[in-house]
């Protein structure tokens, strides 16, 4: 009988009095046995409410933190990006980049008169980059000049492009301009499709 109550007693010592890890961290350790069964339940009850309280604020912030690295932007080692201010020299320089390659169409070759530059069919100019297919040239143009009648292909063989041979044959006439590559020559006094001279073999060599 002795033994059989001791045995009750260890068994309500062990389920009542030793601490409950659940609780060391919320209420204070029991220090013996004189509290009641029932403030024990109370007590652990109360333990396990604030432990649940506890952990669900633990899940709501790690639900908040998940949602801000979802919605955060990655970083991607960002660098920094620096815009270059738009002066007078940028400007220029865009402006003579987007010049480049454009053809005249049509191709015009005019008088000391005419105006120089890309031409077009609603800008008639004549064109002062204009190139020799047949003996791979550039063609020169002297305004105000015009070729003497006595202009033959050896001439321009032999002196093209030196302008001090060249004027030799140059004769001076207000309002015309003299056109030579080494095997061709024109004088021109008013605005000339180049498409109506067939014996020409010039193009337009790009602005």
């Amino acid at each position: 009988m002795a033994d059989d109550l001791d045995e009750l007693l260890d068994e309500v010592e062990s389920k009542f009095c030793r601490p409950d890890p659940l609780s060391l961290s919320m209420i204070e350790r029991p220090r013996g046995c004189g509290g009641s069964i029932l403030s024990n339940d109370r007590n652990r009850a109360k333990a396990k409410e604030n432990l649940r309280s506890a952990d669900t604020f633990k899940k709501e912030d790690d639900l908040d933190s998940l949602i801000n690295e979802i919605f955060e932007e990655p970083n991607f080692d960002k660098k920094p990006f620096k815009l270059k201010s738009k002066s007078s020299g940028n400007i220029s320089v865009r402006a003579s980049i987007q010049g480049l390659g454009k053809s005249c169409s049509p191709v015009y070759l005019g008088g000391s008169t005419a105006p120089c530059g890309i031409g077009t069919t609603t800008s008639q100019r004549a064109c002062d980059h204009l190139r020799c297919t047949a003996c791979d040239f550039w063609v020169v143009s002297y305004d105000d000049y015009m070729w003497d009648k006595t202009c033959d292909y050896l001439f321009f063989r032999n002196n093209m492009p030196e302008f001090h041979k060249l004027k030799t044959k140059l004769v001076k006439k207000k309002g015309t301009r003299a056109y030579a590559c080494q095997c061709s020559w024109r004088t021109i006094e008013e605005l000339t499709d180049l498409q109506t001279d067939h014996q020409l073999r010039w193009v337009c060599g790009k602005h």
